[in-house]
């Protein structure tokens, strides 16, 4: 099993060596496909100098699309047969990803969910956030008949053949929510394992906004009905 792990990348040059460090440390990568979706705070200086670097594939955006457009462009570049997605900010720890990928390479699961709710050391702050993510999940749970505890987390974990035909619109952060429709509505088997979690704040350059959670709901109810 070749895995291929997508980090889009947006003004994140304070963490970006530390990240993919961390994920090279794991040596469960194949590939790590850097998707820079227009960064303009010296991100994009490290990743020219890292081209041609051996498992590394790094892609530049020419302006900024949002996250979901810079996964949709990991996705399509990826090689691996299965494909994990990495955010770039050190709020998720790649020393997580054999737990992620076991329901996989035992056979039991198509898609993993990374869940940063079912009981695992998480950084305490940010209650508002929690409670927009919790009640995403819940509507999304009610919209789909599934018992999901983290729609919204950044660490989803699939076989490739999972999107094999499946167009993806977003462009945003409402990558999330589209994804978690149309997987539900294919009927895959999706499971959910614990995560730690190291949640920042705004004043650390979180960039998840309000109008962000109104958009997740619309395009939850979107997808409920259309493909």
């Amino acid at each position: 099993m070749k895995l291929s792990v997508i980090i889009p990348v947006y003004n994140e040059v304070e963490s970006l060596e530390t990240i993919v460090k961390r994920v090279q440390d794991t040596k469960l990568a194949h590939e790590i496909v850097l998707v820079d979706d227009g960064s303009k705070d010296g991100t994009r200086d490290i990743l020219k100098q890292w081209e041609g670097r051996k498992g590394l594939n790094i892609i530049l955006h020419e302006k900024n699309q949002g996250k979901g457009a810079a996964v949709r462009t990991g996705m399509g570049a990826a090689q691996g047969d299965v494909l994990l997605i990495q955010d770039a900010d050190l709020e998720y720890d790649p020393r997580d990803y054999p737990e992620l990928l076991r329901p996989i390479e035992e056979g039991v699961a198509d898609v993993v969910y990374g869940s940063r709710f079912l009981g695992r050391a998480h950084r305490v702050t940010m209650f508002w956030h929690l409670m927009a993510n919790k009640l995403l999940t819940l509507f999304t749970n009610i919209l789909y008949d599934t018992i999901l505890t983290d729609m919204e987390t950044g660490y989803k974990v699939f076989r490739k053949e999972v999107i094999a035909g499946m167009t993806i619109h977003a462009n945003s952060f409402n990558f999330e929510p589209e994804f978690t429709a149309k997987i539900l509505k294919r009927k895959y088997r999706i499971f959910e394992v614990p995560i730690t979690f190291n949640p920042r704040d705004y004043s650390q350059g979180k960039k998840i906004k309000l109008h962000d959670a109104f958009e997740a709901v619309w395009a939850l109810i979107k997808y409920r009905f259309v493909d």
